[in-house]
């Protein structure tokens, strides 16, 4: 297993690809919604097995000591083996790396379970994704 930035435009393509058919393609939204500014800005984190993408997440600055991950997102064919957590872990080291001492995120209602197991508090109820999606603010301190 190796946790890293993707590195070719087959790469890049795989890694829009599946953020697309978990976090948009469910909703019935077309691709290229699942791209947004910050992906200049933000670290990219994907998770390969073999040279076969399981994972990905988004790390970006939220505050001067808060980060703030989005667009995490695991195969669904494979979801609950492990791999959110291990993407997770590696998103949350390099936060730490870099001096923030805490992690926002919204979570999508469903994944609120998830994210608690990891040891994030429900802050409170955030937005909801498309008028379709509630989701809610968690953080986690360390």
């Amino acid at each position: 297993m190796e946790i890293r930035i993707p590195k070719t435009p087959h790469e890049w393509d795989d890694y829009y690809r599946l953020r697309y058919l978990v976090l948009r393609k469910p909703l019935g939204k077309p691709e290229g919604t699942e791209r947004n500014e910050g992906d200049l800005t933000g670290e990219h984190f994907a998770l390969y097995e073999g040279n076969v993408l399981k994972a990905i997440a988004r790390l970006d600055r939220y505050a001067p000591t808060i980060s703030q991950v989005r667009f995490v997102a695991v195969d669904s064919s494979i979801q609950g083996k492990g791999y959110g957590k291990k993407i997770m872990e590696a998103v949350e080291n390099r936060s730490k790396e870099t001096g923030n001492t805490k992690m926002i995120l919204h979570a999508r209602d469903y994944a609120v379970p998830f994210y608690e197991k990891l040891n994030y508090i429900h802050v409170e109820k955030s937005y909801k994704l498309f008028d379709v999606l509630q989701h809610y603010l968690m953080e986690k301190e360390y």
